[in-house]
């Protein structure tokens, strides 16, 4: 998969390879433009599935005021989907309140098998399910069921409680079937079927009937009649008479479900003149408790599936506890209640004839979950355990029967609330990293964009997460992974170190000279110990000077402080008598000195000769032309600092000064390199600044004044 991109923030040209299939580490300093690869993929990929303008969110600075030079990639049309491990996939996925990873259950434990499993469960109850459902009269009551034991409010010890519904409609009566003395001529309006909004617009009006003597709606004279009015108001609330209503109806509905005797009781309670006594609340309590239990049985039958069974060693001794005994309801225990109670235990019955096959499913379904568990949460832990973090985790199920990742301390054996303020930088996002991982696996997108993932960790740290990414069976091996990446480590230990334990991975070197992009693959053989490298670049047809760069430095990693680095040195410091440091004090070097050191120095540049090299180092013109016909950054940079040094003129950056003079010399981060005379380990910006200094000279500069 060639990708091709243009003008994308400090990219205006570069063309990156993708093998499918494989890991493809693109290796490269800060500041090259990994992120903008990475960004222009995703971006592309997410303005052609959901037709957003992601892509020009990439425009360089440059050609914000330029319509022709808008960004630009080819190459992604085989990419449907695309997973990025990045800032924002820590934010909205990882360390929720109850779940570290969200999703955890889809994850970890819903899979194909899974399906399949409870499609098997489902199969085998569905009948319960499918009769209950074409029942209308058994779901209308259901509904009713748990309408009137709403109505009964919040649970007390005796009574019924003040702000129950039950309490506001009947406590005083039946005021609607029972119209008090003075309002019989609302009668009709009383006991209509929408009572309660006449009741309401009544209240309403009841504001303006002082404004004069008509009444508000037809002007009649009402001077007589206002104390009736006002008595409708004190005697019905609105609201109170809406929750009668309902209950009346659902007492009604309910009728054919209640026994004979019980039925007579409770259209006495509905018909009270002056409210209930505390022997009718008694009685009704008890009949609402009836109601309680038959309506949980009648939800737990329309429920049943592999949660209610799961924990059960029998599945025969469960399901007849689905059955209902009519003879423990004697309150409903009528010929509607019997024929509804019948299609349930019917119901389980066929579904007993299987029971042996149910059992088998159930318990294939539970050994599965357990597996799951077990295999996730291991391969999880090994990992912590590998990198040395004092945590594990686990899945444990909630009251749904769903699995939840939770982080427990070893120290505490506890869950870890809000684990997000718990852990350190590098513990959260090692630990996302990992469950990115399972996520991507999950999901299995097109390409997984893994961009710097680790190179905050140490070396131990990154090899645990290496491992666990791309080794074993649930890894991202055989997936087509982009790894972006400024740390060499990853690319040491799976081209070299180990290269038995992993897939050989696609690695390549990326460089960017002025706003082009260009990689150079990596292979075994290129990566080299900087001893290697050192004389490796002595035999090299160049230059002396940049010959003698790359002894220095080999006599620096060997710890040979001998005389022949005593001349070097006194070379590269432009010393016409060289000198050496004796026990604390510097002296001149010895003709026998000199010698022995210059003979140290021919047995590896046979045309070594201190006198002709020491004038060419003083000739800042010939100098000039020597870093301009360097081949490679590397001895550039070397060559620049020989000319400035102790010049009064220099570069005035402290970045580029210590990019120069220490930090980002390789052969001080890394056993293993790349060779610099092949891969532009050096930044072209660095060498671009110095070039402005190099160009500039047209005379020998003065050394600085003491």
């Amino acid at each position: 998969m060639i990708i091709d991109i243009q003008n994308c923030n400090n990219v205006d040209h570069g063309v990156v390879e993708l093998k499918e299939g494989l890991l493809n580490i693109k290796y490269a300093i800060n500041g090259t433009g990994k992120s903008t690869v990475a960004k222009a993929i995703g971006a592309a990929v997410s303005d052609k599935n959901n037709g957003t303008k992601e892509l020009l969110k990439l425009r360089p600075f440059k050609y914000l005021d330029d319509a022709t030079k808008g960004p630009l990639i080819n190459g992604t049309d085989s990419l449907a989907s695309i997973k990025t491990f990045d800032e924002g996939y820590i934010n909205e996925f990882v360390f929720q309140a109850d779940d570290l990873l969200k999703g955890s259950f889809d994850i970890f434990i819903r899979n194909d098998k899974y399906e399949d499993g409870m499609k098997d469960i489902e199969a085998r109850v569905e009948a319960i399910k499918n009769i209950l459902a074409a029942d209308q009269e058994i779901s209308t009551l259901i509904s009713d069921f748990n309408e009137l034991s709403l109505g009964f409010g919040k649970p007390t010890k005796t009574g019924i409680h003040g702000s129950s519904n039950i309490a506001k409609a009947f406590k005083g009566g039946n005021k609607v079937h029972h119209i008090p003395q003075g309002l019989e001529s609302y009668k009709s309006y009383i006991q209509h079927p929408e009572n309660y909004k006449w009741i309401q617009w009544q209240i309403d009006g009841k504001n303006y009937i002082d404004v004069s003597t008509d009444c508000p709606y037809c002007t009649t004279d009402i001077q007589d009649k206002k104390d009736t009015i006002r008595k409708v108001s004190e005697v019905y609330e609105p609201k109170a008479i809406q929750n009668l209503n309902k209950l009346v109806s659902v007492f009604q509905r309910l009728g054919q479900y209640f026994s004979d005797e019980t039925k007579s009781q409770i259209d006495q309670f509905v018909a009270n003149i002056d409210g209930y006594s505390d022997d009718q609340v008694e009685y009704l309590r008890e009949v609402n408790n009836q109601i309680s239990l038959l309506h949980g049985k009648f939800i737990k039958a329309q429920q049943l599936s592999f949660l209610s069974l799961k924990d059960v060693d029998k599945v025969m001794d469960e399901l007849n506890d689905y059955k209902i005994n009519m003879g423990l309801y004697h309150h409903l225990n009528s010929t509607s209640t019997k024929e509804k109670a019948d299609i349930v235990n019917k119901s389980i019955d066929e579904v007993l004839k299987e029971a042996g096959e149910l059992q088998g499913c159930v318990n294939r379904q539970k050994a599965l979950i357990e597996k799951l568990v077990k295999e996730n949460c291991k391969q999880i832990n090994d990992f912590l355990r590998n990198a040395g973090y004092k945590y594990n985790v686990k899945l444990l199920e909630d009251a749904q029967g769903k699995h939840r990742l939770k982080l427990i301390h070893l120290d505490a054996g506890a869950d870890v609330g809000e684990a997000k303020n718990h852990l350190s930088f590098g513990e959260r996002n090692a630990f996302a990293l990992v469950l990115f991982m399972f996520d991507s696996l999950k999901a299995s997108p097109d390409l997984i964009v893994l961009d710097d993932p680790i190179s905050s960790f140490d070396k131990n740290k990154k090899y645990a997460i290496i491992e666990m990414l791309f080794r074993g069976e649930h890894s991202f091996k055989g997936k087509t992974v982009l790894f972006l990446t400024h740390d060499f480590d990853p690319v040491v230990d799976m081209l070299l170190h180990h290269s038995d334990r992993f897939v050989k991975p696609y690695a390549t070197f990326i460089e960017n000279a002025n706003g082009h992009l260009a990689e150079k693959e990596i292979t075994k053989g290129d990566i080299k110990s900087f001893i290697e490298i050192n004389l490796e670049n002595l035999n090299l047809p160049i230059h002396d000077f940049n010959k003698l760069v790359y002894l220095r430095r080999y006599y620096e990693v060997m710890k040979n402080k001998g005389l022949e680095f005593d001349v070097l040195s006194n070379l590269f410091h432009k010393r016409l008598e060289p000198t050496l440091n004796d026990n604390g004090e510097s002296r001149k070097m010895t003709a026998e000195e000199i010698n022995i050191g210059v003979e140290a120095i021919r047995s590896k540049v046979s045309n070594f000769d201190y006198a002709s090299l020491l004038g060419l180092a003083l000739d800042d013109l010939s100098m000039k032309s020597l870093y301009e016909t360097t081949a490679n950054n590397y001895e550039k940079l070397h060559i620049y600092r020989l000319i400035f040094d102790g010049k009064q003129l220099d570069i005035d950056s402290a970045v580029i000064q210590k990019f120069i003079n220490e930090a980002f010399h390789i052969e001080n981060n890394y056993i293993y390199q790349l060779n610099p005379t092949k891969y532009p380990v050096v930044p072209q910006y660095v060498i671009d600044e110095c070039d402005k200094f190099i160009h500039a000279l047209e005379a020998p500069i003065p050394p600085t004044t003491a």
